[in-house]
């Protein structure tokens, strides 16, 4: 079998749900389904790193694609898939792969359409956009419980709380979880937690008017990307009223914030104070 020597090219970033190429492998996969390997794809694969964004479903030429997953070729040409995969996305000299699923092959070097199921994608996109907001949102509002400067601020200027706490980052249809740790290491680095249970009503609340205020706003959002490969480091930017904002991210989003009805979070705390959860839910219009 000749497996693929470049990164597949992917128009996902730029919101495309459908296109046409040609496959390049048909991988029999352990559990006797088949990983079709094409020159492009519209498909947002699970990123076996950072596995935020479930993967995209859909059809190829008609066929149920049902899953999509992130696969490797290593420089000596052995290939591996999504959890497998010894290395970080984008470690040089492999070639990186969107592999659709299917119960059925397909022919190699055939030219086969590729659908996204749209709605699907478009409840994602606003559960990725929503999950970046909020982390804006909320290290605006803990702003003043950092004691120094940790040494990492986010696009508006705030210490990076999300960045600095986080521990997992989940989303799916519905909503955005994300999981802080609030631990030793934050609080070294200047984060005090002193009454924050007492503080999560008001905190609450400062986060979802802010939420509310931006999507009022209706600003403009776009996915950044240096190049069609699917490892290119891509950034989600977004045109706030307080200045342009900028997150790197390698999933899909809205094209503009007016696209959602509301936006809001609920925040909690953990009993012993080490873990806030974020659970951040779009309503789209």
């Amino acid at each position: 079998m000749t497996l693929p020597t470049t990164s597949t090219h992917v128009t996902f970033p730029a919101g495309a749900v459908d296109g046409s190429s040609t496959v390049l492998a048909v991988l029999p996969l352990p559990d006797g389904r088949h990983g079709v390997v094409t020159e492009a794809t519209p498909f947002h694969p699970l990123d076996h790193t950072w596995p935020d964004q479930p993967a995209d479903t859909g059809t190829l030429d008609g066929r149920p694609v049902l899953d999509c997953v992130t696969g490797a070729v290593s420089p000596e040409g052995e290939f591996f898939l999504g959890a497998e995969i010894p290395v970080r996305r984008g470690e040089e000299d492999w070639a990186w792969l969107a592999v659709h699923v299917t119960e059925e092959p397909v022919a190699v070097g055939a030219t086969v359409e590729l659908r996204v199921d749209a709605d699907r994608r478009a409840a994602l996109c606003a559960s990725h956009t929503g999950c970046h907001l909020l982390a804006l949102a909320l290290n605006a509002a803990l702003a003043s419980r950092w004691r120094k400067d940790p040494g990492r601020s986010d696009a508006l200027g705030h210490p990076d709380f999300d960045s600095l706490a986080m521990d997992s980052s989940r989303m799916d249809t519905a909503a955005s979880t994300d999981v802080y740790r609030i631990g030793k290491s934050l609080r070294k680095k200047g984060f005090t937690a002193d009454d924050l249970a007492a503080d999560l009503p008001a905190l609450t609340t400062a986060v979802n008017e802010q939420l509310a205020a931006w999507v009022a706003a209706d600003a403009a959002v776009r996915v950044e990307a240096p190049g069609p490969e699917l490892t290119a480091r891509r950034r989600w930017s977004c045109d706030l009223p307080e200045g342009p904002a900028s997150i790197f991210c390698g999933g899909t989003h809205l094209s503009h914030l007016g696209q959602l009805a509301a936006l809001t979070t609920e925040l909690r705390l953990s009993e012993d104070g080490t873990e806030l959860t974020a659970v951040t839910s779009p309503k789209r219009l």
